[in-house]
């Protein structure tokens, strides 16, 4: 009887211990999401970098960069030029600087830069 009774004792520990990994291993993969979100933000990062840099040598912009507006695309328009930016309809751009009289240089969601003409965007 005295063996018996040592072992339903134990049975609940052995219970909770795996309870306790369990909730662990959960822990320790929310972690690593996090940690592999803040790998994807430092890679998109860099690359924002690596695109503005371009973005001055192609354009010989000097000034700082600041979000004149906010402009959608209303319709798909590929780019001509190397410094035309490619367009897709409905896609969200920001307005950098009015350069031309019939174009201005917008920046879309990836971080490349480059000339839209305004009457294929839609101003808020």
């Amino acid at each position: 009887r005295g063996k018996d009774e040592k072992h339903r004792v134990r049975m609940p520990k052995l219970r909770r211990v795996r309870e306790y990994k369990d909730k662990r291993k959960s822990i320790d993969d929310v972690e690593r999401s996090i940690f592999k979100f803040k790998k994807s933000s430092e890679e998109k990062s860099k690359k924002m970098e690596k695109e503005e840099k371009l973005f001055r040598e192609t354009f010989m912009y000097e000034k700082e960069i600041c979000v004149l507006a906010t402009a959608t695309a209303e319709r798909s328009v590929p780019s001509r030029r190397r410094a035309d930016l490619p367009v897709t309809a409905g896609e969200q751009l920001d307005v950098i600087d009015a350069v031309q009289g019939h174009a201005v240089i917008c920046r879309n969601a990836q971080g490349r830069y480059g000339y839209v003409l305004v009457e294929h965007l839609n101003f808020r």
